[in-house]
């Protein structure tokens, strides 16, 4: 049993309901100060962002007056911004400390919600998009090696998990009150929740400013000089490093699972099957509440870099199965489209939650830890190039191509998964740097 273990369980077992709330419940309440401080934090900000991702799309074009064209254009340049943004904060994370840049870029995500309503053109929405985009990139960075400095051994992707449970919790939370701004159809409401969501953020660098005393008073007498030192000095370069960088890599196209749910198999449904469009709503409700329930445990089970390369091998092949089952959808009756689709969503979210479970443990367990925020921005640069370029895949294959285009994705997935597979057996088992 690790530190962050509760230190009893329920021996019963009463069905998915308890299963999820017991889950919600551990993550929730965390003993450890560090834990605790990024936990609070992520439940205002995640709520944030699901106000935000409730509201958006309709403030843009309704409010500040842009096309839909104009909105992808200006959200694609930020995506390709957080991209470096990712990068650049594990740098400056490693000369400054990890703590005081995810204070710094939660703060500045937030300044610019509040900006969004003062956009009037394409070049001030794509401003302020570039502000918010790339700082919540970094943020994720940030946040990534704020792990990998206080946490060790599966402790660092236990709590990843369980702060992922709380983000999908709170996302739900909140695009469910972004919903009573979509009631109202006005662009008062629709302002008002973004400048909410902007307050929301702000509100949650208070529990980080705990984290910097709270590492430093854990730190070894003299260990302190590290953060001194550049990069060449104080760790290996992920930059000169081979086979992180051929993983992460490889995480570029794992990571377009979470663009093909919120893109890709809303539209698929809509256009291409006999399902009704609540099934939309019924998909993402399923994976919302079915991460919830097994992103821990199998966050249990992920232990050292071969054991985080065969989560990441299932995550890919479960990914590629979900999608010849949403391509089968197109076939059938109503009912059977509804059936195939609820089922490739179960696959869909096993693979993801193995996906990123692994991901997390090769990123941890593969950096050096001289230079754990450099390590940490070129993974969570592939999560962002991930995010960048799903849209842009998912549409041109398996919305454009139909059959043969879900093949392509599902073979894209099973290799991506295999390969990485390939590339971690080559490294002994303490590969660790």
């Amino acid at each position: 049993m690790t530190a962050l273990e509760p230190t009893r369980r329920g021996t019963a077992t009463v069905g998915p309901l308890s299963a999820f709330a017991r889950s919600a419940a551990a993550a929730l309440r965390p003993a450890e100060p560090i834990a605790a401080a990024l936990t609070t934090s992520a439940m205002a900000s995640s709520f944030s962002n699901g106000v935000f991702y409730a509201v958006s799309a309709l403030f843009f074009t309704k409010v500040v007056g842009l096309s839909v064209g104009q909105v992808g254009v200006g959200l694609t340049v930020a995506g390709a911004v957080a991209i470096a943004a990712s990068f650049a904060a594990g740098r400056v994370a490693d000369r400054v400390g990890a703590p005081a840049v995810l204070v710094a870029t939660t703060t500045t995500q937030g300044l610019a919600l509040l900006a969004y309503p003062a956009a009037s053109t394409v070049t001030t929405f794509t401003l302020a998009a570039c502000l918010a985009v790339a700082s919540k990139a970094a943020q994720g960075t940030a946040r990534a090696a704020v792990l990998a400095q206080a946490f060790t051994g599966t402790d660092r992707v236990l709590v990843r998990a369980r702060l992922g449970v709380v983000i999908n919790v709170f996302i739900g939370a909140g695009s469910a009150c972004g919903g009573f701004a979509l009631l109202t159809d006005t662009g008062v409401g629709y302002t008002l929740a973004i400048l909410g969501a902007g307050i929301f953020v702000l509100t949650s660098v208070w529990p980080l400013l705990a984290i910097r005393a709270e590492l430093a008073a854990r730190r070894p007498p003299g260990d302190d000089v590290i953060a001194d030192l550049p990069p060449t000095s104080a760790g290996r370069s992920p930059l000169k490093d081979r086979t992180y960088l051929t993983v992460s890599a490889l995480n570029v196209l794992l990571a377009m699972h979470a663009g093909l749910l919120t893109v890709g198999v809303p539209l698929w449904i809509t256009e291409h099957t006999s399902a009704p469009p609540i099934t939309v709503t019924l998909v993402l409700l399923l994976n919302t509440a079915a991460v919830v329930v097994i992103q821990t445990p199998v966050a249990r089970r992920v232990h050292g870099i071969h054991t985080s390369a065969r989560a990441i091998l299932a995550g890919g092949f479960s990914l590629a199965a979900a999608c010849l089952i949403y391509s089968a959808s197109a076939g059938g009756s109503t009912t059977i489209a509804v059936i195939l689709l609820l089922s490739a969503v179960i696959l869909h979210t096993f693979g993801e939650v193995a996906a990123d479970v692994g991901n997390w443990g090769l990123a941890f367990d593969l950096a050096s830890t001289g230079a754990a925020g450099a390590y940490q921005g070129v993974n969570q640069a592939s999560v962002a190039a991930g995010a960048m370029l799903a849209p842009l895949v998912v549409t041109g294959t398996a919305l454009t191509l139909g059959t043969i285009g879900w093949l392509v994705l599902a073979a894209v997935f099973a290799a991506a998964g295999a390969t990485t597979l390939l590339v971690v057996r080559t490294l002994p088992t303490a590969a660790a740097h």
